[in-house]
C-alpha cells in the first residue's frame, strides 16, 4: 500500500452488543437490530461507491475478549472483529451473520480507547485525510470516567473525529422527546419509549454531551444522531467518488496570445460501471468459463476463417466497401496536439440554450502557481462579462480526438472565477422541423379566462420558493441533490442477491418511487388551478370516429351488378384480393421477394395459364430449399400454402397433389427432414375429395401421406444430386 498523499479515511465502527441492546418495545426493532442495519447500510454504501476508505469493526459487550490492550481486568469484553482494510462483501456477511448479541456489558469509554489504539497503530506510516470513530450504543452499560480527560486530550492531539448514534436524542435530558433546536424532525423521531430511559442511560447522555462539547465546543451535539435519522440518510447509496483530473492546455487567441490553463469536468453523465461478467452457474467462478470466437463461411461445410483473413466492410447502398485497419487509421482526423483555441467572439444572445450539447461541461481555470496566466484569464473573464459576449472555441482533448466547436462563457463567483465550456452542434447535429402555427387558426385561439387559468397553474407549480420581499429564494426540487433511481435500484438488488441468491428480488423501495414525485406543497397548491382548468377546458365525447375510405375500398371489385348470391360468392373467393393489389406494381413473373403474392396476382389475370404460373412458383420453392435456412423454409411453406388454396379455388387440384408427391420424394432424397417436419406441424397435405371435387384422395390417405416413408431393409442406392429439380418441374408440366 502506497504511503503517498491520499484523500481517504480510516474508519472504526464501534458497536455495543451487550445484552441490554436487545431490549425493545413489542412490535419494534431492538437497538441491536437497528445498529446492525445502520452498519450494513454504511458498509454497502462504501462498497458500491468504490472509494478507498478503510473500515474496521470493534464490538463491546461480547462474551469473549480480543484486543491488544486487554490485561487482567482491563478492557474486558471488547473484541476487534475486523482490522482496518477495504470494505467488501465479506464484511457485509460478517455484520449480517457473525455479529450476535452478547451476554455481558462493557464500558463504552474503554471501547473508545481500544478504537483509538487500533487507529494509531494500523495507520502508522500511512497518510489519511481523516481518522474517524463511529459509536453505536444505547448507553445502558456502566462506565468509568477516570480516563475521560486523557481520552479527550488524545482525540484532539491525533485529530481523530468522533460520532455517536443513539436510539434517542441527547438534547432531551428528561426523555420527553422535545428538542431544543428542532433539528430532530418528526420523520427522524425514534419509537424509543420517551419516559423509559433508565438512570444509567441518563448518566450516559450526560457523559456523551460532556465529551462532545469538550471536543467540538458549541457544535458538539451536531455529531450525535438518532438511529432513525441515520437510517433515513443511509437509505440512499453513496455515489461513486471521482477524483478531479486536471486537463492542462494553452488557451490561445490568435497567434500571439497564449494563456496556461487547466480544465476540470464540472458536469458529466454518470454511467454504470460495466462490472458484469460471465461465470459458471454452479461454481460461480469466472475461470471455469472459456470463451472462444470462431469465424466461419456461410457454406455447407462452415469453413473456418482465420481472424487475419478478415477485413471490415462498410455497407454503402447494396455494396460492401472493404475497409482495413490501415484505412481506418489513415481516415482519422489527426490534430497536431490538444487545443483550446478561441476562434472569435459572439453576443451571448446569439448562442441558443437549446444548442448546448455533448456529455460534459468543463470549468477552465488559470494554471496553478502561474500569476501571469491568472491575471490574463481574469481580464478575459471580466471583459466577456462586461461586454455580454462569449468566446467560440475549438476544443480537442488530444491529438487522437476529433475536434469540437464550443462556447466558453464567463462565470464569476465570490470564491472563484472561471470559463465554462459547453459543446455546440455541427450542421448535421441540428434537426429542423416545420410545424403549422396555432395563431392563424381561430378554432385554437384561447379565451382570456383560459389564458389566466393556465398562468395560475404555472405559478402554483413553481418549484422556487420566494419570501414576501422576493429577496430570499430557495429551490424546492433540487435535481442535483436527487440520486439516480436506476443506480439506487441496481445496488439494492445486487446487495439483496449477495445475501439471498435464491430469493426473488425485493420490491422497489418506497423512497425511490417518491423521489421524482411532485413535492407535497406544490401538489396542494395546484389543486384549485387544476379544478379551474377542468372547468374551462371541458372534455367532450367525440362519438364514434367515421371510418375513412381508402383507395382500396373505392376500387374494390364487389360485382355490384350481379345477384347477391353471386356477389357473396365472389367476395368469399376473392378474399383480400382487389384492384388495389394490382395497382401496387406490374407483376409479370413470380419473384423471389414476394413469391406468394406474385402467384396470387398472376393466376387471377385474364388468360392466365395456371400450370405455367405454378411452375414459376415451384422454381422459387426449389431455390429456397436448396439454400437450406429456416427463413427460406418458412418462405417455402407460405408458397405451398398459397399454392394449395389457389388450386382448390381454381379447380387445379391434381396439379398441386402431383407437386406435393414429388416434393415428398425430393425431401427424402435430399435430407430435408427438418423442413418436412415444419410441413407436418402446419398440417399441409394432399387436397382431399372432401375439399374439392376433382380429387380422388381420401382424408385417411392424406393423413398417411404426411408420415415419413419407410425405407426397405436392404441397402439403398443414394441418388445423385443432379436432375432432381428437373424431375420435379417435369411432373408439374404433365
Amino acid at each position: 500500500m502506497s504511503k503517498g498523499g491520499r484523500n481517504w479515511a480510516a474508519i472504526v465502527l464501534c458497536m455495543d452488543v451487550g445484552f441490554a441492546m436487545t431490549n425493545s418495545a413489542p412490535g419494534e426493532e431492538s437497538p441491536f437490530e437497528q445498529a446492525k442495519k445502520m452498519m450494513t447500510m454504511f458498509v454497502q454504501r462504501q462498497v458500491f461507491a468504490e472509494n478507498k476508505d478503510e473500515v474496521s469493526v470493534v464490538l463491546f459487550g461480547t462474551d469473549g475478549t480480543e484486543n491488544a490492550l486487554a490485561s487482567g481486568d482491563q478492557y474486558q469484553n471488547i473484541t476487534v472483529q475486523r482490522h482496518l482494510m477495504l470494505p467488501d462483501f465479506d464484511l457485509l456477511e460478517d455484520i449480517q451473520n457473525v455479529i450476535q448479541p452478547g451476554s455481558e456489558q462493557a464500558d463504552f469509554l474503554d471501547a473508545l480507547v481500544v478504537c483509538m489504539d487500533l487507529l494509531q497503530k494500523e495507520t502508522l506510516g500511512k497518510k489519511y485525510e481523516k481518522r474517524h470513530i463511529e459509536v453505536f450504543t444505547d448507553l445502558s452499560s456502566p462506565f468509568s470516567e477516570d480516563q475521560l480527560e486523557i481520552i479527550i486530550a488524545n482525540l484532539k492531539k491525533t485529530g481523530i473525529s468522533l460520532q455517536f448514534f443513539l436510539p434517542f436524542p441527547v438534547d432531551d435530558e428528561d426523555g420527553s422527546g422535545d428538542t431544543v433546536d428542532g433539528r430532530h424532525s418528526d420523520m427522524y423521531r425514534n419509537s424509543f419509549p420517551r419516559k423509559g430511559l433508565t438512570e444509567q442511560q441518563k448518566e450516559g447522555i450526560c457523559m456523551v454531551r460532556k465529551l462532545m462539547f469538550a471536543l467540538e465546543e458549541e457544535g458538539g451535539l451536531d455529531e450525535i444522531y438518532t438511529f432513525r435519522e441515520s437510517l433515513e440518510r443511509l437509505s440512499m447509496f453513496k455515489k461513486i467518488e471521482r477524483r478531479p483530473m486536471a486537463w492542462p492546455c494553452q488557451l490561445t487567441i490568435g497567434s500571439n496570445l497564449s494563456i496556461r490553463i487547466v480544465a476540470f469536468k464540472s458536469l458529466v453523465e454518470e454511467k454504470l460501471k460495466k462490472s458484469w461478467t460471465l461465470v459458471d452457474a454452479k461454481t460461480l467462478k469466472k475461470e471455469d468459463v472459456q470463451k472462444e470466437t470462431v469465424y466461419c463461411l456461410n457454406d455447407d461445410d462452415e469453413t473456418e476463417v482465420q481472424k487475419d483473413d478478415l477485413v471490415q466492410g462498410f455497407r454503402y447502398g447494396s455494396d460492401i466497401v472493404p475497409f482495413s485497419k490501415v484505412d481506418e487509421e489513415q481516415m482519422k482526423y489527426k490534430t497536431e496536439a490538444k487545443c483550446f483555441s478561441v476562434l472569435g467572439f459572439s453576443r451571448s444572445s446569439q448562442i441558443q440554450r437549446h444548442h448546448y450539447m455533448g456529455n460534459q461541461v468543463l470549468k477552465v481555470f488559470a494554471a496553478k502557481g502561474d500569476e501571469a496566466a491568472a491575471v490574463a484569464l481574469s481580464a478575459l473573464i471580466h471583459a466577456l462579462d462586461e461586454l455580454d459576449v462569449v468566446a467560440v472555441v475549438r476544443y480537442a482533448y488530444d491529438r487522437r480526438s476529433n475536434p469540437q466547436v464550443g462556447v466558453a462563457f464567463p462565470c464569476i463567483k465570490d470564491a472563484y472565477e472561471c470559463l465554462i465550456y459547453v459543446q455546440l452542434p455541427y450542421m448535421e447535429d441540428l434537426r429542423q422541423y416545420m410545424f403549422s402555427s396555432l395563431k392563424n387558426n381561430k378554432k385554437y385561439t384561447p379565451t382570456a379566462d383560459q389564458l389566466s387559468a393556465v398562468d395560475s397553474l404555472i405559478d402554483s407549480m413553481s418549484l422556487v420558493y420566494e419570501d414576501d420581499d422576493g429577496e430570499t429564494t430557495e429551490d424546492i426540487f433540487k435535481t442535483s441533490k436527487i440520486p439516480n433511481p436506476q443506480f439506487q435500484r441496481l445496488y439494492q438488488c445486487l446487495q439483496h442477491k449477495a445475501f439471498h441468491p435464491d430469493k426473488p428480488l425485493p420490491p422497489i423501495e418506497q423512497h425511490l418511487l417518491e423521489m421524482l414525485e411532485i413535492p407535497q406543497e406544490v401538489r396542494e397548491r395546484c389543486q384549485a388551478p387544476l379544478e379551474k382548468i377542468k372547468a374551462l377546458f371541458p372534455l367532450k365525447d367525440a362519438g364514434k370516429k367515421k371510418e375513412q375510405k381508402t383507395a382500396q375500398d373505392v376500387f374494390k371489385d364487389n360485382n355490384e351488378d350481379g345477384p347477391s348470391a353471386k356477389k357473396a360468392k365472389a367476395e368469399n373467393e376473392e378474399g383480400s384480393f382487389s384492384i388495389a393489389n394490382l395497382a401496387e406494381g406490374n407483376v409479370t413473373t413470380v419473384g423471389s421477394i414476394n413469391p406468394a403474392e406474385n402467384f396470387c396476382v398472376l393466376v387471377r389475370q385474364k388468360n392466365a395459364n395456371f400450370k405455367e404460373v405454378s411452375q414459376q412458383l415451384v422454381n422459387r420453392i426449389e431455390q429456397f430449399l436448396e439454400t437450406k435456412g429456416l427463413q427460406y423454409y418458412m418462405k417455402s411453406i407460405n408458397c405451398i400454402r398459397v399454392f394449395r388454396e389457389e388450386a382448390i379455388k381454381l379447380s387445379e387440384v391434381q396439379c398441386f397433389n402431383d407437386f406435393l408427391q414429388a416434393l415428398k420424394e425430393k425431401v427424402e432424397d435430399k435430407t430435408l427432414a427438418d423442413f418436412w417436419e415444419i410441413l407436418i406441424q402446419d398440417g399441409i397435405s394432399l387436397i382431399t375429395k372432401d375439399e374439392a371435387e376433382g380429387s380422388s384422395v381420401t382424408s385417411e390417405e392424406a393423413k398417411k401421406f404426411l408420415a415419413p416413408k419407410e425405407k426397405p431393409a436392404e441397402t439403398l442406392l443414394v441418388a445423385g444430386e443432379g436432375g432432381d429439380v428437373d424431375d420435379l418441374v417435369s411432373i408439374v408440366k404433365t
